[in-house]
């Protein structure tokens, strides 16, 4: 059986794309937002405490990783976009855990501020099994290490100072707000004016309390919770209509929403909104989506690549995260490899 038209434009799309991503674009990035560490504690949980309905986890691993806008450039450099990040630590080991391990992987740290007795922000996550079910582990807990303070604005002027001298020689400004302060309502402005005035597109991963501060960019990343969220709070009718107003209310010129299992979708306002379905079986997890959506927006502009074929490559790298246990970062590889497997998987099934 031959592929319909709809099909053979899905798998030529996908090949071109796969091509494209034979070699780095080249571009230049400039990431600003909060990072912290991410912590991993694995064991296994067989009793309750004799003293409260609780389980004891007995530890039999653990390890760190970078989280929040550190993900993001960790894909970013993985993907051949050179970054500069922006953010603030305080002067701790998570700190230097942070900006060693992003340090390794080549990201260029020079423009992380670290504050003297600040506290970098730390989520723990204890991931139980039993040792006959060591594949069926689950989230038993999570504890975040997080501090309360206002940042100093010294250190706040001195990030922007540094962002705003790298944008004339940047092909786009991503901006990861995970609430914890970098991104603050006079900082996002001047950014985002700066990238206005040199012409270069701008990305969004915003908090939810955070969106009268980004008026005027070109990408904004929501999942669909927080969509649906708005909706309620705006008393949208459907998920398009609420997404209509969003775009029109900010001045935003797109919106990509990801769905997990459901796939995603870019709102513009000036087409029809476009839908890529998950063609995963069985999600295992959802980790590190947005950030890894970031990373695949981030690299489409860097390419100039239309709406509809962010909208796919949003999707294969969301379903690179989804596929696999234990994976939160986007690679080059990893996402030729989906989109290769993707387009061969239709191309055989019609034969």
């Amino acid at each position: 059986m031959a592929m319909n038209e709809d099909e053979l434009e899905l798998h030529d799309r996908l090949s071109k794309l796969k091509a494209i991503f034979a070699t780095p674009s080249g571009g230049k990035v400039v990431l600003i937002g909060d990072v912290m560490l991410d912590r991993y504690i694995h064991g296994y949980a067989n009793d309750l405490n004799s003293r409260a309905p609780v389980p004891v986890l007995k530890e039999t691993s653990r390890y760190d990783d970078v989280g929040a806008a550190a993900h993001v450039a960790r894909g970013l450099e993985s993907l051949g976009l050179p970054t500069s990040l922006f953010s603030i630590v305080g002067d701790d080991d998570a700190g230097t855990t942070i900006i060693d391990a992003l340090e390794e992987e080549s990201v260029n740290c020079t423009g992380i501020v670290r504050v003297e007795n600040m506290v970098t922000t730390v989520k723990n996550r204890l991931i139980a099994s039993r040792p006959s079910l060591i594949a069926n582990e689950q989230l038993l807990l999570r504890w975040d290490i997080e501090d309360d303070g206002k940042i100093p604005d010294s250190a706040l002027q001195a990030l922007i100072d540094s962002a705003l001298e790298k944008m004339a020689g940047a092909n786009v400004l991503v901006m990861s707000d995970y609430g914890h302060g970098v991104l603050t309502d006079w900082g996002t402005e001047k950014l985002i004016k700066a990238a206005k005035e040199v012409n270069i597109p701008i990305i969004c991963d915003p908090k939810l309390t955070g969106l009268h501060r980004i008026k005027g960019v070109d990408w904004v990343l929501f999942q669909t919770r927080g969509l649906e969220l708005l909706r309620r709070r705006m008393g949208a009718v459907d998920a398009s209509e609420c997404a209509a107003r969003l775009l029109e209310e900010n001045q935003w010129s797109n919106l990509l929403v990801l769905g997990g299992e459901a796939g995603v979708t870019v709102y513009n306002g000036e087409e029809k909104e476009i839908h890529v379905g998950c063609t995963l079986d069985q999600p295992l997890q959802v980790i590190g989506l947005i950030d890894a959506a970031a990373v695949a927006v981030t690299s489409a502009l860097c390419l100039k690549l239309s709406s509809r074929d962010v909208a796919y490559l949003a999707n294969a790298a969301c379903e690179v995260i989804m596929s696999t246990e234990g994976r939160f970062t986007l690679t080059r590889s990893d996402l030729s490899d989906r989109l290769d497997e993707v387009s061969w998987n239709l191309q055989i099934s019609k034969r």
